[in-house]
Formats: structure tokens, C-alpha cells, sequence
């Protein structure tokens, strides 16, 4: 096992479960602390609570640990961001300059943020969307990823901080709930088709998003870590892509396997912020700096997310069986 010391900020989160199970794994369970600010419901081997606009609290633990690497998982996302704007804000935008001061002052080896492609916007191109291009995000989360990649470019240069950052997509996985994002469609449309329940969709039928199966997010962070320094050239953050699709095309690979299955279409606010944003991403800068590809297509995904849901409601379909 590795001897660097992980702080995981966000632990409890849909990425942030799945990476720091992954993280243990790769660095040993003594080696890996997991944050949040709620108990989670399953055991970690280290656990502290932490509400990372406290930078004294942030300060504490990775002096407690002898931390060297911090991967920052906790933000508001899309969705919830815009029912209180000034908090989101306020988490997102704090607590990644709290990361990176106390990372500057306790010369911390490296650091993850996640940026989305939330930071892009309706004037920006939506097909194949380029590494560099016109940034104009319409909401309190893409505007503060925006932000964000510049503070991490800016800590990069001025104090030599080792900052690295994706662009994630919308992110699918069946490890856990949606988490209040605009892509979360996409994760809670499985769980009802499994469930062999109806789902209405709040995004029109035709509307395509780029989305990256959990395995691929998972790996596609680890492999961005552990590449070497010279390799990462872009300090913002990177464009990868996974796959590409609208809700009748992910409704129709699910009727696939589950032929009953119906989804009707009831677009609300959320629609209005998937149609400022890209629909495909070029991820060649990714490719080309740390040979990043993806594994995963609609059909693999698909294929993958029903067998595990459907093993996770009958487990727990036949405990409450048993607890009646």
C-alpha cells in the first residue's frame, strides 16, 4: 500500500461513496479519511465530520492525519443551487478556498476539484464541445465551477500547488440516490424501471446531455491523480467524455430488458438549464495528456444498471419480508 494520507471532503455524495471505497482500496483503509457533514449510513474505518466552510475544523483534521492529498467532493449541485442561490454559493465557493489556503500553508502534495459542465452556457458550442471555448454558465453551481478553476489555476501558478480538475458529466451509477443534480434523471429513471414503476421525466424527450457511467468517473479520477506532473498541462480542469443521450434514447436501451417499462415527459425549471448546456464533449486534450478513455456506452451501462438495481431491491425487498 501507498504512504500517502487521503482526506476525502464529501464522502457521503454520489461520487464521493463510490471514490472513497475505490481510494481505500488503492491507498489501505488506515490511509484514507472520509468527511462529511452527516454521519454515513455505512461504517468507515476513519470518519470525521466536517463542514468545509470551517476552515479551522479543515485545518484540524489534516493536521490530525498528516494528510497529502485532499479530494474535494462536496458542493450544492445544479438543481438545489437554485432554490438558495447566496448558500450554494457560499459551499461551493468557501469551501474550495479553505481547501486551497490550508493546502498552500501546509504544503499539501496534490488536491482534486470536480468542475461540470455546468460552466458552460448557451453561447457556447454545443456539439463536440471544445477544451477552451466561450464560458457562460447560467447557474450558481456552473458559475462557481467557473470560478473555481480559476482560483485552481491561479493557486497552481502563483504557489505551485498541484491542482487537478475534470469537467464531470452528468454522472450515473447505481451505488447511490441522485443527488439534486439536472443529469440525476438519468440515475433515477433506472431505480423506477426496476422497481417496475412508471417515470415521469422533467426533461423533454429529445433533450441530449453528455453522461459518464460511474466505473468510468471513478477511474477517469484516479488515473488524472496518478499521472505524472509534466503529463497534466491543463489547470483549470479537463473535458472527458463518456456517451451522449437524450431520455427517449435511455427510456428505449431500458425497454430493452424491461419491455413493460413507460416514461412520460413533465419538463420543470431544470429544463431551462439542460438547454444552456452542451449536448457533446470533445475530450481530446484528456486523451492526448493522461490517455483517459472510457469503457463505457448507453447499452453497456444500461445492461449493468439493471442487473445491480435489480439485485439491490430484491435484497432488500426479501429483508422486509423477513422483518414482517
Amino acid at each position: 500500500m501507498r504512504k500517502d494520507s487521503i482526506l476525502i471532503i464529501g464522502a457521503n455524495g454520489q461520487i464521493g461513496s463510490v471514490l472513497t471505497t475505490k481510494l481505500q482500496k488503492i491507498y489501505g483503509e488506515s490511509q484514507v479519511v472520509a468527511t462529511d457533514i452527516k454521519v454515513p449510513k455505512y461504517k468507515q474505518a476513519i470518519f470525521e465530520i466536517l463542514d468545509i466552510t470551517d476552515q479551522n475544523r479543515l485545518l484540524h483534521i489534516v493536521q490530525k492525519y498528516n494528510i497529502t492529498q485532499i479530494y474535494h467532493l462536496a458542493a450544492i449541485l445544479s438543481a438545489k443551487g437554485e432554490s438558495d442561490p447566496l448558500w450554494a454559493w457560499n459551499v461551493n465557493m468557501q469551501g474550495l478556498m479553505n481547501i486551497l489556503e490550508v493546502a498552500r500553508s501546509k504544503n499539501l502534495d496534490k488536491i482534486f476539484f470536480p468542475s461540470s459542465i455546468a460552466i458552460f452556457g448557451a453561447d457556447t458550442p454545443k456539439t463536440r464541445t471544445p477544451q477552451q471555448t466561450i464560458t457562460n454558465p447560467s447557474t450558481v453551481y456552473g458559475i462557481s465551477k467557473l470560478a473555481g478553476e480559476k482560483w485552481c489555476q491561479y493557486y497552481h501558478e502563483k504557489y505551485d500547488l498541484d491542482i487537478r480538475s475534470i469537467r464531470y458529466p452528468g454522472i450515473i451509477g447505481h451505488e447511490s440516490m441522485p443527488g439534486g443534480g439536472t443529469t440525476d434523471y438519468a440515475v433515477d429513471i433506472y431505480h423506477k424501471a426496476v422497481q417496475k414503476l412508471p417515470f415521469t421525466c422533467f426533461l423533454k424527450s429529445d433533450t441530449k446531455l453528455p453522461m459518464l457511467y460511474m466505473d468510468d468517473a471513478i477511474r477517469a479520477t484516479t488515473e488524472l491523480m496518478e499521472a505524472p506532473s509534466e503529463s497534466i498541462k491543463i489547470r483549470t480542469s479537463y473535458n472527458i467524455s463518456g456517451m451522449s443521450f437524450s431520455p427517449a434514447e435511455v427510456a428505449k436501451s431500458i425497454q430493452q430488458h424491461l419491455p413493460d417499462f413507460k416514461i412520460n415527459y413533465k419538463p420543470d425549471y431544470r429544463q431551462t438549464i439542460a438547454d444552456t448546456w452542451t449536448n457533446s464533449i470533445n475530450d481530446n486534450e484528456a486523451k492526448k495528456d493522461w490517455n483517459w478513455k472510457p469503457a463505457y456506452d448507453l447499452q453497456k451501462m444500461t445492461t449493468v444498471m439493471i442487473q445491480e438495481l435489480s439485485k439491490k431491491y430484491s435484497t432488500t425487498n426479501n429483508k422486509e419480508l423477513i422483518n414482517n
